[in-house]
C-alpha cells in the first residue's frame, strides 16, 4: 500500500468517527450524565418526602 493511500485511509477513518460522534451528541443518544450514589440517595429521599407531604395534606 503506498503512502498516499494509507494516509488518505487514516484521514477518512478519523473523519467518519468524528461524524458519528457528533451525530450521537446532537441526537441526545449519548450516555446520561453520571449521578453519584450519594446524590441518588438524596434525590430519592426528597421524592419520598414530597410523597409523604402530599399524602398528609390530603388527609
Amino acid at each position: 500500500m503506498n503512502r498516499k493511500k494509507k494516509i488518505n485511509q487514516i484521514l477518512v477513518r478519523k473523519a467518519k468517527k468524528a461524524k458519528v460522534k457528533t451525530a450521537l451528541n446532537n441526537t441526545g443518544a449519548s450516555k446520561p450524565r453520571y449521578i453519584s450514589k450519594a446524590d441518588r440517595a438524596k434525590m430519592e429521599a426528597e421524592t419520598e418526602a414530597t410523597k409523604k407531604g402530599k399524602t398528609t395534606d390530603s388527609n
